[in-house]
């Protein structure tokens, strides 16, 4: 089995994304686990002089001035932790716990937290046993960390609240005795080094990144089939035309286009018609997905830089001999993240959705109303088009970022908020929703493909296009369209259709 080691500051996304394939054991690189026991013999040292140590041996929070007995820090330990389990809520998703799980691990393994060797290792252990804790996804104001669901991760880790392990629903006391874990007891700073970080809203913001690189791809490679059945002109992706205003994204959107559009007989038959230039939704691609693009590097620079930092208060510097108070557990970096990111994949839905009207109407398609030859007795995509145009709707209100808001807690203690959970979860909704809608864009434009026959497009998009068939039949009558649209989803998800463009052109740039 394939072994993921980590230190701290070398985890990587394609790292992440391995480790969320599955059959990966995790382990703790020997020189953090030194660097670790480290933090934590310069915390038990300055215990010993009693030395006041926010969370350690105070109170939390407005009760940071009330100093803790020696022999209570390890009651406000487990009592921190059952406190702050207050999250309510359906459970995050199995993937984005154990991400949760791992990013907590290896930010805990930069040896600043003053946790215990042990703390980490228990985590690791968790996940190699597939013991994944009941997490409800509501509670967060990402500031102090994510207080809520990281600590109904810790509960578990002391046998107690709710896991899933062998894909049944137990209680946690369950899962670790099974699994062969032994539940962790809490000493000095653990149950606060475990909590107070930005693992959940992170966890859920590189699922949403992977996500979206994929439906980049997808969107690309749609577009270039809805122009095609549409009769567009390839005119608008010439290399002269972006050189000129060199944005990256841009360059690389029209390059795409470009190659996923070389040797299409639909192209070649109508490079002489008299139509100039085309609607927005098709020129306008490389202006649009480009910038969506170029977001998603920038997005893609903020989490690469959370996974491997310290979020976390107190911070030990054992080389200092000393415990600083500061603010690296606020979540604003990881808000305007995701909030960027729900901005931009909103308007690749809302791009699609154009060019799904644009196909179902005749006026302007010139193919068959609603895309079905028996108009009037068949109502055909029309239904289709309706659900793109709602979720495009439902994006738009989901998009107002999350970041802008803020609502002071813990006696006004902490007084200003991030909200980055919420821009996670709510992006992720939104990237649900952009992948019914290309999943309906590609159902119209696998369809308006049938309507230039004999002429074929390029071969990279036939090659697309038989991939769809192979699930997807023509439509001749009416259906119940929702089974296409989930089974179009789900091969997006399994990047199926971009796979099969890929293996006649090589790899589509992001």
């Amino acid at each position: 089995m394939p072994s993921l080691i980590l230190d701290g500051n070398s985890l990587t996304i394609q790292q992440i994304e391995d480790f969320l394939q599955g059959g990966f054991k995790v382990g703790l690189s020997p020189a953090a686990r030194a660097k670790v026991a480290l933090g934590h013999k310069c915390i038990s040292g300055i215990l010993e002089r009693e030395v006041p140590i926010y969370g350690v041996n105070t109170g939390f929070g407005k009760l940071s001035s009330i100093s803790i007995r020696p022999e209570r820090i390890e009651r406000l330990q487990v009592n921190l932790i059952r406190s702050h389990c207050s999250g309510v809520g359906p459970p995050m998703r199995i993937d984005e716990v154990r991400l949760a799980m791992l990013l907590r691990a290896n930010a805990l393994a930069k040896g600043y937290s003053g946790v215990r060797p042990i703390v980490i290792e228990t985590l690791l252990k968790m996940l190699d046993a597939g013991v994944t804790p009941v997490v409800p996804q509501q509670g967060s104001v990402g500031a102090s960390g994510d207080l809520a669901p990281l600590a109904h991760i810790v509960l578990v880790m002391m046998g107690e609240g709710q896991a899933y392990y062998n894909n049944r629903l137990v209680p946690a006391a369950h899962a670790l005795k099974k699994a062969g874990i032994q539940p962790i007891v809490l000493q000095a700073k653990d149950g606060l080094a475990l909590i107070n970080g930005t693992q959940a809203m992170t966890a859920i913001g590189i699922i949403n990144l992977i996500r979206s690189r994929d439906l980049i791809k997808h969107a690309d490679v749609v577009a270039a089939m809805s122009l095609e059945a549409l009769r567009g002109t390839p005119a608008a992706f010439d290399e002269g035309i972006h050189a000129l205003r060199p944005y990256a994204g841009q360059i690389t959107t029209a390059a795409n286009f470009r190659r996923l559009l070389e040797g299409s007989e639909i192209v070649e038959s109508h490079r002489d018609c008299p139509r100039i230039q085309d609607a927005y939704s098709l020129r306008c691609v490389p202006q649009v997905h480009g910038p969506i693009r170029d977001t998603f590097h920038h997005v893609a620079s903020i989490l690469m830089t959370e996974i491997n930092s310290v979020s976390d208060n107190p911070i030990v510097f054992p080389e200092r001999n000393l415990v600083l108070s500061g603010g690296n557990f606020h979540g604003e970096s990881i808000a305007f993240g995701m909030d960027f990111l729900a901005i931009a994949m909103s308007e690749l839905a809302s791009l699609s959705e154009r060019r799904v009207e644009h196909m179902v109407d005749p006026d302007v398609s010139g193919m068959p109303a609603f895309l079905t030859e028996g108009s009037g007795l068949n109502s055909g995509l029309m239904l289709a088009q309706v659900t793109a145009a709602s979720l495009v709707s439902e994006n738009k209100t989901l998009a107002h970022p999350a970041s802008v808001d803020s609502i002071p807690t813990s006696a006004n203690r902490e007084d200003h908020v991030s909200m980055g959970t919420f821009a996670a979860r709510k992006c992720r909704m939104i990237i649900d929703n952009v992948e019914r809608v290309l999943a309906i864009e590609f159902l119209t434009a696998a369809q308006g493909l049938e309507f230039a026959r004999p002429l074929r497009a390029s071969e990279a998009l036939e090659a697309a296009h038989a991939v769809i068939r192979k699930k997807i039949p023509k439509i001749t009558d009416d259906r119940v369209f929702s089974d296409d649209i989930f089974k179009l989803a789900a091969m997006i998800r399994s990047c199926e259709i971009v796979k099969a463009v890929e293996h006649v052109i090589g790899s589509l740039a992001v």
